[in-house]
């Protein structure tokens, strides 16, 4: 965790993968999983450093709390990035030891972090899902918590 005045954030990371489609319209998900099928259209990073059960708590209580999240995407051999919103549930259980998933819809399930999302896997900057198509490339992802935005 790093934290301002204005915010705390927490940075995990994760690779790309030769299957990487990132065709999802209401999912963007990140996997502690190694391989991917061509079936995963929501999985943008595999890998992955954390799951949702292992966010920190303070970060739980945010989102518990259903605040604000602000996600940020960054391949900075690439010096690029792709950022969205989401916001965090009372209904949230962090109980994958897998999975990091954020939702368009407001559903829930315990690979949930962030619902009501700005973005999909399908929205992301196609420039960057080019780049995750290689499991050389390097992903961190940077969760911010804000009371507003």
């Amino acid at each position: 965790m790093r934290s301002t005045d204005s915010f705390q954030f927490f940075r995990f990371f994760a690779r790309g993968h030769e299957n990487i489609r990132a065709e999802h319209r209401t999912t963007l998900e990140f996997t502690r999983d190694e391989n991917l099928t061509s079936r995963g259209d929501c999985i943008v990073g595999v890998s992955a450093s954390c799951s949702a059960f292992e966010l920190p708590e303070w970060l739980k209580k945010h989102l518990l709390s259903e605040k604000p999240i602000l996600v940020k995407i960054k391949l900075e051999d690439y010096g690029l990035e792709d950022n969205f919103r989401a916001f965090g549930s009372k209904k949230m259980s962090f109980l994958s030891k897998k999975d990091v998933v954020f939702r368009k819809s407001s559903f829930v399930c315990g690979r949930t972090v962030g619902i009501n999302s700005t973005k999909a896997a399908k929205d992301l900057r196609r420039d960057i899902i080019e780049l995750l198509k290689d499991r050389k490339t390097e992903i961190t992802i940077d969760i911010l918590s804000f009371t507003e935005f």
